[in-house]
């Protein structure tokens, strides 16, 4: 076989060292009962006293009803509502926060064949952002009565619509051209931002730095539906393409060799990712990290291949940043520490950690 038809095998069988399907199976649902098990421990967690048993029994409750200690007096109203009305829709809205920013970050770095890609290199955070502050500084009625969330989303949908316009050449999009781009609006829309959170009242300046660093604090279901409905969607299409990305590892002339449509792929992995950080930006601020490391340890674990990467990708971003929200609002209790500080804090040692080891070849990091 030659060298060339052998790399196009390669690529078409994951283009990297690949785990077998019984571990990753044995990874995912170990992050499926960890996920369970930080949901239930957050919502134990907070100003009211509630054990683990009378948490977990709420959850449940409210998931499945008619269980008989909803109505027996065992569970107090108060309970009831601390834990299901606060800390299990901001405990879900990080989850599905993390796993659209994992999902986002291992997108980007295939679009672009760039291993320091995340969600933010678009510009499409920075957009957002622009959109929250002028939102929160300027009022909603100054934006047609916007709130902040479809206010981010608005600056988001915008970003990528300019990013996209500016990275394509001859009507192909240039991975290093949508870097640039990115980069390049990223920086001149967060001049926007900060020039916004200079020039307003001081009583807006603590609601923009919380809202540009990450919070789930103020999460209510009604906020879940659409992160949730664009994580399921993007996690759907992706998945069915999970061979064509596995061939765009190698280079695009590969990819087309083996059948691969790379220009409507890239311009569909663009828009995916833009779509996943523009409703994560929306309703859960500016968080970063996630998606830089979250698919490189991903990929040193189980190898390359998207159709085993990502599911372990999603279901680690979530676990991640749920880990992030419990230790938010409890190790400097009462006060509560922005997501993004602490994503970065907790999750860069690890990743570092993790770069000193043979294995991190595997993740594209050595």
């Amino acid at each position: 076989m030659s060298p060339v038809a052998a790399k196009r095998r390669e690529a078409w069988r994951g283009s990297a060292t690949i785990r077998g399907a019984r571990s990753v199976t044995v990874l995912s649902a170990g992050l499926i009962t960890a996920i369970l098990a930080i949901l239930v421990i957050s919502a134990s967690v907070g100003p009211l006293d509630t054990s683990l048993a009378d948490a977990a029994k709420i959850v449940i409750g409210h998931v499945l009803p008619g269980m008989p200690w909803m109505t027996d007096g065992t569970i107090s109203v108060a309970q009831d509502r601390a834990v299901w009305n606060f800390r299990v829709s901001r405990t879900l809205l990080a989850a599905i926060a993390g796993a659209s920013l994992a999902l986002a970050g291992a997108l980007m770095q295939v679009t672009v064949r760039n291993p320091l890609a995340e969600p933010y290199i678009l510009g499409v955070s920075a957009g957002a952002g622009v959109g929250a502050v002028s939102a929160i500084v300027l009022g909603s009625a100054a934006l047609s009565g916007l709130p902040i969330s479809l206010a981010a989303f608005a600056g988001a949908v915008v970003a990528t619509g300019l990013v996209y316009g500016l990275a394509q050449q001859r009507g192909v999009i240039a991975p290093a051209r949508l870097i640039l781009a990115g980069v390049a609006l990223g920086a001149l829309l967060s001049a926007v931002t900060n020039f916004l959170t200079i020039t307003t009242e001081a009583q807006n300046v603590y609601s923009v730095l919380f809202f540009l660093l990450g919070s789930v604090s103020a999460a209510t279901y009604t906020q879940l539906i659409f992160p949730a409905i664009c994580l399921v969607l993007v996690s759907g299409v992706v998945m069915l393409r999970s061979r064509d990305l596995n061939a765009m590892l190698v280079g695009d002339e590969s990819a087309i060799a083996l059948g691969v449509n790379v220009g409507f792929l890239r311009k569909l992995l663009l828009l995916a990712a833009a779509l996943l950080t523009g409703a994560t930006v929306a309703v859960a601020g500016g968080i970063g990290f996630v998606g830089l490391v979250i698919p490189h340890i991903a990929r040193i674990i189980v190898g390359a291949d998207h159709r085993r990467m990502l599911p372990v990708t999603v279901l680690g971003g979530a676990c991640f940043l749920m880990l992030a929200d419990l230790l938010s609002r409890t190790i400097a209790q009462p006060t509560e520490i922005p997501l993004g500080i602490l994503t970065a804090v907790v999750g860069a040692p690890f990743f570092l950690w993790l770069m000193r080891r043979s294995s991190a070849v595997r993740g594209g990091i050595s």
